[in-house]
């Protein structure tokens, strides 16, 4: 008998473990249409506490991105960025958004029918991710 209840205990134990893992996990960032009318999601990447998103609309030809936190009210790091492909290693200004924000960074726009982009972001974290030469159209 005293194994049963052992072998009960431990159960109990485990499920309520699993269950304090789940619990406070914040949920991941959707787009906020940020960037205005008439563009739509084409590409999105995790970047810590925060997700960064790549539009594009196919009326004007403009690509736009903004990184939107995880924990939106939250005063954190949030990078968006933006660019025509290049190999330099620095971004000119106008091309980067970031800073303390509560909400998103961006959006930062560029024209770039028929060619490729560099974009990415970063939220909360010194790691900025960016995916260089793509979207080439």
């Amino acid at each position: 008998m005293p194994r049963r209840l052992a072998s009960a205990a431990a159960v109990l134990g485990l499920t309520t473990a699993g269950m304090a893992l789940t619990v406070g996990t914040a949920e991941a960032a959707s787009y906020n249409s940020a960037c205005g009318s008439g563009y739509s999601v084409i590409d999105s990447m995790d970047v810590g506490e925060g997700n960064t998103f790549l539009t594009y609309n196919s009326s004007t030809g403009y690509n736009c991105v903004v990184t939107v936190s995880d924990t939106p009210g939250t005063a954190a790091y949030l990078d968006a960025r933006l660019r025509l492909h290049s190999t330099s290693t620095s971004w000119a200004a106008g091309t980067v958004d970031d800073g303390s924000y509560k909400y998103y960074a961006g959006p930062i726009y560029v024209y770039a029918p028929n060619s490729c982009i560099d974009w990415g972001g970063a939220a909360a974290s010194n790691y900025t991710r960016v995916n260089y030469n793509d979207h080439c159209g």
